[in-house]
């Protein structure tokens, strides 16, 4: 439960800085970039070998798994900002954060981990929440349901390739495995900028290293989690844990005021964190 926790509190780091770099940086393709710059070093730091193609075990599994994953960090962060261009900021942060529905059900299906009853009201509370934060009045555009499908299984594809590795991959090779993936999307990212001519500047390159840091270790300490506590708590927690976390310090440190609907919410994400938890 404590790489939960770490995971959690490293996704309230991402997302704050975020929100801080929203004033200064210029190219938010080019500070995607150097994020996974700083996510692929630390990776690189982490799997404390010299060689990027350890002769182990498992290695084309990692490599594959890796190399998809990168695809969906990157497809993932496109999707999102087409479909706010498309449907509006409420739709799509809310499909985004829907996603946690495709790992959570993909164990179930695939991986045998059935909930307890208490679990399971504990998923339907998280996803009451998610629905009743982001479902405001008057917000949005005319959706395009196709493109909020597809964000929806991008995001939550993200986050299901932790589980398929740790369910199926090497254990030694869990690094190497988020090298590869911080590697790919690096690289992409780098091409997409270089097709649009995004230019770069102080700002983007300091914003995009420092969100790199707790991006690496939410992803990394996810993974590390799943060993311990199963998907389908797992990925609900971290979720909800993270928008209830992420609406705190939105309070005390932006001094943000919650409407009625988020108090509510959060009531029920308390709640929902308590069953999933039993």
């Amino acid at each position: 439960m404590l790489y939960l926790v770490l995971a959690v509190l490293s996704s309230v780091l991402v997302s704050i800085i975020m929100r801080i770099s929203g004033k200064h940086a210029r190219n938010n393709l080019t500070m995607l970039a150097a994020n996974y710059l700083m996510c692929s070093a630390m990776a690189l730091y982490y799997t404390g070998d010299v060689h990027l193609f350890p002769q182990e075990n498992g290695l084309s599994f990692a490599l594959g798994l890796g190399i998809v994953s990168g695809i969906f960090y990157l497809g993932s962060f496109i999707m999102l900002q087409w479909n706010t261009h498309t449907n509006g900021v409420v739709l799509s942060s809310l499909f985004m954060k829907l996603g946690v529905l495709v790992p959570t059900f993909m164990s179930i299906l695939f991986f045998h981990e059935i909930p307890t009853l208490f679990q399971i009201l504990g998923m339907i509370g998280a996803i009451a929440a998610i629905l009743i934060i982001n479902l405001e009045k008057g917000s949005g555009k005319a959706a395009s349901s196709l493109g909020l499908v597809i964000l929806l299984l991008s995001g939550g594809g993200t986050d299901g390739m932790s589980k398929i590795y740790e369910e199926l991959g090497s254990a030694p090779l869990k690094n190497h495995f988020l090298l590869y993936a911080f590697i790919v999307a690096f690289i992409l990212c780098v091409a997409l900028c270089l097709i649009k001519k995004q230019g770069i500047t102080g700002k983007d390159l300091f914003f995009g290293l420092l969100i790199g840091v707790p991006n690496y270790f939410s992803a990394r300490f996810l993974l590390l989690s799943l060993s311990s506590v199963p998907a389908v708590v797992a990925y609900p927690t971290y979720s909800v844990g993270s928008i209830i976390t992420v609406t705190l310090a939105g309070v005390a440190i932006f001094r943000e005021k919650l409407s009625r609907r988020q108090l509510i919410a959060m009531g029920i994400i308390l709640v929902a964190l308590v069953l999933l938890n039993i």
